[in-house]
């Protein structure tokens, strides 16, 4: 039996995933030289720790964590209240932070929320797929993530909020909702957009947009950061200037360089190859992910699947944007490659499950 499960695992998610953390080891080593390699170290710890914990998870049948899912998916949002009483670091209470480590429980929370909103539509759907589409019913599956999703904006964490929400249209999307609500979805963001920037966002975020919109119009304050991301993605041209050569990594105008553009460490020392292996390896960790979803032997398998499919695709698409000034700047981590070990545990954590997931296919889905 746990050969066949072996067998069916879906390997090429865990190798794009360990090429992208190798690829993040050495793009830290050669952002935190001048600090005596402090945060190197402390990924490092933390890689190690989270292969563990995802080999673990991947030996650990899926529908075990269903059935904990309601105690879990309370921690989080519990875990969630009591961070806004912590001390606000960059501007938000984000962290708890514990014998020199961080940790961030919106990070660790996105896998216990997708758990969970899984529990919710499967049980909704006991009677037929169609019962996703009874208003009331969609209102709790909604409400199981908007509760996370706005304690985690009273943070302020406008990007992972939007990481949570990808993440439930692609679940809703499988689970087979009507056309007719992505329709009003839809219309319903166009409206409420301008609203949102108008009357809702503080003033630091909508700058942030403003600055997207147009970086030169503020070039030594808002805008600095987007333009020297851009210039050193440029700089490094197609095989890069060199691991420890790159000028705005070494002489200190990317900022935060170990975690938010960290991409753009990669581009100016390694270049456009090792770039575009980047979001290669992404590519195929996200369509194997959801080669996953549609192959999976429940709806719940999928579901799950298709929710951390999201979270993959979001964050790629977030964060290399940005650093290319195609999307805001959101304070987004490039998954397995930036600086962080919440972020990289939790996304090692989604790693294993992904693969217990495809394990446990039965062959005769392959035909499908």
């Amino acid at each position: 039996m746990k050969n066949k499960i072996f067998k069916n695992m879906e390997w090429w998610i865990l190798i794009a995933s360990i090429l992208l953390s190798i690829v993040g080891i050495v793009a830290l080593y050669s952002a935190t030289q001048s600090n005596d390699f402090e945060e190197l170290k402390k990924q490092a710890i933390w890689l190690g720790v989270s292969i563990v914990v995802m080999i673990v998870m991947a030996c650990v049948n899926y529908e075990v964590w269903v059935k904990l899912s309601p105690v879990l998916y309370g921690i989080s949002i519990i875990s969630l209240i009591a961070v806004l009483f912590t001390k606000a670091i960059n501007g938000a209470s984000s962290w708890f932070n514990i014998g020199g480590f961080s940790l961030q429980p919106a990070e660790f929370a996105k896998i216990f929320v997708i758990i969970f909103t899984t529990a919710v539509m499967v049980k909704i759907q006991e009677r037929g797929k169609s019962e996703i589409n009874v208003f009331w019913k969609l209102i709790i599956v909604l409400l199981t993530v908007l509760i996370p999703v706005g304690l985690i904006i009273l943070e302020p964490d406008y990007g992972t909020a939007a990481a949570y929400l990808v993440s439930l249209v692609l679940m809703l999307f499988v689970s087979g909702i009507d056309k007719k609500y992505i329709i009003i979805s839809i219309l319903i963001v166009a409206i409420s957009l301008p609203l949102i920037y108008l009357f809702v966002l503080p003033e630091h975020a909508k700058t942030r947009i403003d600055v997207f919109l147009n970086p030169e119009s503020d070039p030594k304050g808002s805008g600095y950061n987007v333009i020297q991301s851009k210039i050193a993605i440029g700089a490094g041209e197609l095989t890069g200037m060199g691991i420890l050569n790159g000028n705005q990594t070494q002489l200190g105008y990317l900022s935060p360089k170990t975690t938010d553009f960290i991409y753009s460490v990669i581009g100016e020392e390694m270049g456009f190859i090792v770039s575009g292996v980047v979001i290669i390896a992404y590519v195929i960790l996200i369509t194997k992910s959801l080669y996953v979803a549609k192959t999976a032997k429940d709806d719940m398998g999928s579901y799950i699947a298709a929710g951390i499919s999201g979270i993959f695709l979001f964050h790629m698409t977030e964060n290399i944007g940005m650093t290319m000034g195609l999307l805001p700047i959101t304070g987004v981590p490039l998954l397995f490659v930036s600086y962080g070990g919440s972020s990289l545990l939790t996304s090692f954590i989604a790693i294993g499950i992904l693969l217990n997931i495809s394990g446990n296919r039965k062959k005769t889905m392959f035909m499908k």
